[in-house]
């Protein structure tokens, strides 16, 4: 994403916007194509690829289509129409699954992309370039794109290949090196791949962590609900699908109101609500899992609430965090802050499968690592921990958001 987000500085947006969904679509044909694991994931790569120069542009375009005042309203929209698009996804996965087969997850992607690729012609218009001196910084990249790597990967692969593993170590110190290369770099770039400047203030760069966070505890919720319902509780995975939606639906429905809200009271007050308001869901869904008999209505209320939680914190904190930028600047904190949401995915689902895997490990009392092998009682125990890391996720988030100043009400 940064790599297409300097890219669609020096030559537009409209084109590597379309071009990423003719990628994304392709990629997605394909991949229901696929007649082995080793292709599927090159071909998923792929689709990263079209994902990351839709996802370089998406907020960006928002945010510079709109000015302060109706920014928060506008970037409520756009949290609405992601959670409708999630809520969507887990559904039409589970029925797809259940009827047609995996293939056709991938391939129903193809006439909704065809959609936006025609859509995106018509409707978007031809955005200037913004970089008075169109130069790419491909040394960032270099440095950059193997940081990211090392680092997701050790996340991901902590409790299966142990703390003190070799491999682990090492991918740990070269990201870290990696990464402060990465960083001296960017300071004296001319045209740096990502713009430090932002990072400077504590506003945006505590939203920004805040951002992260939460979207790392929505994903990290969808993993671990997914092994609790299916492998915990034995749902079906249309079953699953449904309850699942629950979260994003509440969003969907309370993300354009809480982004209105925040252009009249500030985010601060809101932010904090929101994170506190998850933080005590993820309690009660805790207490629900370690009960030997759950009372589902407390865990289906308990959804409702996180979903509510996150609705009304992330268009709030993404609005005072664009907010926080000098004028010129909206655009580029626009495709940081996307660039955050993602990364705060890859964290959330690598951190929640570690906790998981390593739960399962310790319920075990080995390395195992085939599913089957673990009962329903393993796998709700195994969730229940993970819960706690994302309440933790909560509790940081909150926090990290008290430090930005109330905004001043017209």
């Amino acid at each position: 994403m940064p790599i297409f987000g300097q890219l669609c500085r020096i030559f537009g947006r409209k084109l590597f916007y379309i071009v990423g969904f003719i990628v994304f679509t392709s990629a997605s044909a394909l991949c229901g194509l696929a007649s082995d694991l080793l292709t599927l994931d090159g071909l998923r790569f792929l689709q990263g690829v079209g994902g990351a120069m839709i996802g370089a542009n998406s907020m960006a375009l928002i945010v510079e289509a709109t000015d302060k005042s109706r920014r928060g309203r506008a970037l409520g929209l756009y949290a609405a129409a992601q959670a409708v698009g999630v809520s969507a996804g887990p559904v039409a996965e589970g029925l797809l699954i259940g009827t047609l087969g995996w293939r056709w997850v991938f391939w129903v992607n193809v006439p909704i992309g065809l959609i936006s690729i025609v859509a995106g012609w018509l409707v978007l218009p031809v955005t200037p370039r913004q970089s008075p001196t169109p130069t790419f910084d491909w040394r960032g990249a270099l440095l950059l794109a193997p940081a990211l790597t090392l680092a997701v990967f050790a996340l991901n692969q902590a409790a299966a290949l142990g703390l003190a593993s070799p491999i682990l170590l090492g991918s740990v110190a070269a990201a870290i090196v990696l990464i402060f290369l990465f960083v001296r770099r960017e300071g004296k770039a001319p045209s740096p791949l990502v713009d430090l400047a932002l990072l400077r203030g504590p506003t945006f760069l505590a939203g920004a962590l805040a951002c992260a966070l939460s979207y790392a505890m929505l994903y990290g919720m969808f993993f671990l609900a997914s092994f609790a319902l299916v492998s915990g509780y034995e749902d079906s995975p249309t079953v699953a699908g449904l309850k699942l939606a629950i979260i994003p639906v509440s969003i969907g429905i309370v993300a354009p109101v809480a982004g209105g809200l925040a252009d009249w009271i500030g985010a601060r007050l809101l932010s904090v609500a929101g994170m506190v308001l998850c933080f005590l869901a993820l309690i009660a869904l805790i207490v629900v899992a370690m009960q030997p008999t759950p009372n589902l209505w407390v865990g289906f209320f308990a959804l409702v609430a996180f979903g509510i939680g996150l609705g009304v914190f992330i268009a709030p904190n993404n609005h005072a965090t664009i907010n926080a930028v000098p004028a010129n600047l909206a655009g580029v904190a626009g495709a940081t802050l996307n660039l955050t949401r993602i990364l705060g995915t890859v964290a959330g689902v690598a951190s929640a499968s570690a906790v998981l895997s390593w739960q399962l490990q310790v319920a075990r009392g080995s390395s195992e690592r085939r599913l089957a092998v673990f009962s329903p009682h393993h796998f709700i125990e195994a969730v229940a921990a993970g819960l706690i890391m994302l309440a933790v996720y909560a509790a940081i988030a909150a926090a990290v958001s008290l430090i930005r100043k109330p905004a001043a009400t017209p």
